[in-house]
C-alpha cells in the first residue's frame, strides 16, 4: 500500500491584467517496495507552477559533492569571490538622488487609492482596512449609491501614525489600497500627511503603472 502525501492548499491569483493561475503543492507516491518516489503532478504541467523543494539527487557524484562541500567550505569560499566580484566591478555607493537603488515588489511606500481601468474607484467601502490598521490611521465613511454600490465619501489616512505594516493591503479585497513605490514624500508641515480621499486617488493615478507591476511580479506569493 502506497502513502500519499497531498498539500490540497491551492488558490487563485488575484492580479490585475494576470491570467489566472493555480498554484498546487506536487503530490507525491512512495510505493511500499521501496522504490524511487514519483511525482504525480510534474514541474512542466501546463497551468501549474511547482512550489515543492526539489528532492536531492542521491546519486554517487551529487552525494561525492555535497559532502565535499561540507567537508572543504567551498561554499564560503564561493560567496567570498561573488563578494569581491561585486566589490570590484561596482562602486560602494550611489549618487543619490541622480542614481537610485533598486526596489522590492515587495516595498511599502507612500499609499495609494486605485482605479479600474474603466476610471470607477475600486474601493468597496467595506472597511476591513479601517478595522485590522494597528495604528488606527485608517478613518473612513460611507453610503450607498443609487445603482445599490458602496462607495467611500472619506477615506482618510493619517500617515504620521501609520507603521507601514501593509496589511491594509493585505485586507482589501479587490486591491485598492496599497502601499506604492514612492519613498520620496517628506513635508515640511503635519498636515501635509494627512491624507485624505482625493489625495490617496492621485497617487493611485500617478503611480498605478508601477504598482499594477509591483502586483504582477509578486502574484504568485499572494
Amino acid at each position: 500500500m502506497s502513502l500519499a502525501k497531498l498539500f490540497s492548499v491551492s488558490s487563485r491569483v488575484r492580479a490585475t491584467g494576470a491570467s489566472s493561475l493555480v498554484l498546487r503543492h506536487a503530490q507525491y507516491s512512495t510505493p511500499s517496495d521501496g522504490g524511487k518516489t514519483e511525482m504525480v503532478y510534474p514541474p512542466n504541467l501546463p497551468g501549474y507552477k511547482y512550489v515543492n523543494a526539489e528532492d536531492p539527487n542521491m546519486s554517487m557524484k551529487e552525494m561525492s559533492n555535497r559532502a565535499a562541500q561540507t567537508l572543504f567550505w567551498t561554499e564560503l569560499a564561493r560567496g567570498f569571490a561573488v563578494t569581491l566580484a561585486h566589490i570590484f566591478k561596482e562602486p560602494a555607493t550611489i549618487n543619490y538622488p541622480f542614481e537610485k537603488g533598486p526596489l522590492s515588489p515587495r516595498f511599502r511606500g507612500e499609499h495609494a487609492l486605485r482605479r479600474y481601468p474603466s476610471g470607477e474607484e475600486r474601493c468597496i467601502a467595506c472597511k476591513l482596512c479601517e478595522a485590522i490598521c494597528p495604528a488606527q490611521a485608517i478613518t473612513i465613511e460611507a453610503e450607498e449609491r443609487k445603482d445599490g454600490s458602496r462607495r467611500t465619501t472619506r477615506y482618510d489616512i493619517d500617515m504620521t501614525k501609520c507603521i507601514y505594516c501593509g496589511f491594509c493591503q493585505e485586507a482589501c479585497p479587490v486591491d485598492a489600497i496599497v502601499e506604492g513605490p514612492n519613498f520620496e514624500f517628506s513635508t515640511e508641515t503635519h498636515e501635509e500627511l494627512l491624507y485624505n480621499k482625493e489625495k490617496l486617488l492621485s497617487n493611485g493615478d500617478k503611480w498605478e503603472s508601477e504598482i499594477a507591476t509591483n502586483i504582477r511580479a509578486d502574484h504568485l506569493y499572494r
